[in-house]
């Protein structure tokens, strides 16, 4: 909380009247960055006429991220690793935004082949993570090449 104070300029008496506990703090910033991580994503791929391309783009989105400064890994999982097995509260803030993300994916995916939507998905979180203990960025580049071979296999089938 001192550093919150520091980084905010927010008096303490302040800080703790709208965020009592850690834990409330913390599913408030995780609230917060899903609403802005998920409109980012939406915009990025509505920008993508071509249903196909949109799967792909899913990776560019992802790899620009993990290009970001300061990028250190899922926020969501990093709460959860950190303080999910102590706080119901933050282990459901996490599993809601995997689920708005699986779900994102999914209807992002079915339209141009369901059979890869679920793997696509994988590929997404697997690029996550891998760019966040690795600390490499080029992750979703190469989940970006898992998720072409996907769909190549099946507009050839």
């Amino acid at each position: 909380m001192d550093e919150l104070r520091t980084v905010s300029g927010l008096p303490l008496k302040r800080i703790y009247r709208l965020f009592p506990t850690k834990e409330a703090l913390v599913v408030a910033m995780l609230d917060r960055r899903d609403r802005r991580w998920r409109t980012s994503l939406a915009a990025h791929l509505d920008a993508e006429p071509d249903p196909r391309l949109r799967v792909l783009a899913l990776f560019d989105w992802l790899g620009a991220w993990f290009a970001e400064p300061g990028f250190r890994g899922c926020a969501w999982v990093n709460a959860h690793g950190e303080l999910g097995s102590s706080s119901p509260a933050i282990a459901e803030a996490a599993r809601a935004h995997k689920r708005a993300f699986h779900d994102q994916v999914l209807a992002l995916v079915s339209p141009v082949d369901t059979s890869a939507a679920e793997p696509v998905h994988l590929l997404a979180e697997g690029a996550i993570v891998v760019a966040g203990i690795q600390g490499d960025p080029t992750a979703a580049a190469r989940a970006r090449a898992g998720a072409m071979l996907l769909l190549d296999r099946t507009a050839r089938a």
